[in-house]
């Protein structure tokens, strides 16, 4: 069956993003591997306000070969878009009920794993619903003191289970955990 992979950036503080919602701190290094990450899922979820600025993303005219055959490989994925709005894409599938049965419904597709792309409120949303099943956080070497928080309004403690650290040559350490629900 697949998993639910949340594959994250934080800063050392815990923000996803800053306060206005800049995320220019996130470094992207050949070291760790995110074409193997890619390569290792065939779904993605994503909120709609993260879709509508990532979804269909194209990079510039004169961006590199590397970034240009990223945005390949993520646009190759299924997209499904957990919003409330009723909406036609011939992009994605929008979901707007259920979340939890549709949610199952996917894992039990077969295939690949999901990324949990996000943002903050779907994240918050899949915490609070248990359906996350990796963890995947990689703490950039940054304190922003301020903006979007990862862990926000949990309801009750997250227990979860490290299954494995990496350390990348520009201080980034992805820490991974299983849920230990």
């Amino acid at each position: 069956m697949k998993q639910v992979l949340l594959d994250l950036a934080i800063t050392l503080d815990g923000f996803i993003e800053g306060p206005n919602g800049e995320t220019d701190w996130c470094i992207m290094d050949d070291d760790m591997d995110f074409d193997g990450f890619l390569s290792g899922i065939d779904t993605i979820f994503y909120g709609r306000i993260s879709y509508d600025a990532w979804g269909n993303y194209l990079p510039e005219e004169n961006a590199t070969p590397e970034e240009q055959k990223l945005w390949e490989a993520v646009h190759s994925k299924n997209k499904f878009v957990f919003s409330s709005q009723h909406r036609e894409d011939k992009n994605a599938t929008f979901i707007n009920t259920d979340i939890i049965e549709r949610v199952s419904e996917i894992k039990k597709q077969g295939g690949k794993d999901i990324w949990l792309y996000g943002g903050a409120s779907l994240i918050t949303t899949f915490i609070q619903n248990n359906l996350i099943d990796v963890y995947r956080i990689s703490v950039h070497p940054i304190a922003l003191g301020s903006g979007k928080p990862l862990f926000e309004d949990l309801k009750e403690r997250l227990n979860l289970k490290l299954i494995k650290t990496n350390v990348f040559k520009s201080g980034v350490v992805q820490l991974i955990y299983t849920s230990d629900s």
